[in-house]
């Protein structure tokens, strides 16, 4: 039976075997002693990390300790909230710090910025054609990914279809306004595999 901790573009976490391409946490555990979902997150330190680090191995939401989260790449976990990690991702986090503003910047300050847009608060709209790639965007009730010249949808396996982007277009963003600002510095999300293959696919 799969377990409770994957999560969607919104930030839901939902049943699914899918495993994705990274893992993450909410600051400690969600679950119970029966591996169930009792709470949305721990803390504000909303995290994405790699799937192993260094060799470490664990049970998947064993007792008492942080419950693990899997999201299908790195695009997914921006529109939930989440930043790279100060510790099996250091580099990537540095990376993102520059484009957040400052070096300097601490991961407090950071989780704190991204607090107010998680779980469906402050959404907001924006013109498509003004959107960098690797945000999220909702358009007739689904989620997608802004990619080059398309639109990919998100499901819990892969992205599953591709439409060209619409050049005049109002849409509900899901990847929160300072991720966005922080793609627009220059920094880009690692896309799930599925999302390069569309792509590809359809160039001349």
């Amino acid at each position: 039976m799969p377990l409770q901790n994957r999560v969607d573009p919104y930030g839901v976490l939902f049943c699914s075997p899918a495993r994705g391409t990274m893992m993450g946490n909410r600051g400690g555990a969600l679950h119970n002693q029966a591996r169930e979902i009792v709470r949305q997150y721990k803390s504000r330190r909303w995290i994405a990390c790699v799937l192993e680090f260094r060799g470490r191995r664990r049970t998947v939401m064993s007792p008492n300790r942080y419950t693990e989260l899997f999201f299908l790449d790195e695009a997914v976990a921006f529109a939930a909230g989440h930043r790279p990690c100060a510790e099996c991702r250091r580099e990537r986090f540095n990376t993102f710090k520059d484009a957040w503003g400052s070096r300097q910047a601490r991961a407090d300050d950071i989780d704190a910025g991204l607090d107010r847009y998680r779980l469906g608060k402050a959404r907001t709209r924006a013109p498509l054609r003004s959107l960098p790639d690797g945000c999220f965007v909702e358009i007739d009730g689904s989620p997608w990914l802004v990619w080059n010249d398309a639109l990919l949808l998100w499901t819990p396996e892969r992205y599953a279809e591709r439409r060209g982007r619409p050049p005049a277009l109002t849409v509900t963003l899901l990847t929160p306004p300072p991720i966005v600002d922080c793609f627009r510095r220059g920094y880009r999300p690692e896309p799930h595999p599925s999302a390069l293959s569309l792509a590809s696919a359809c160039r001349p």
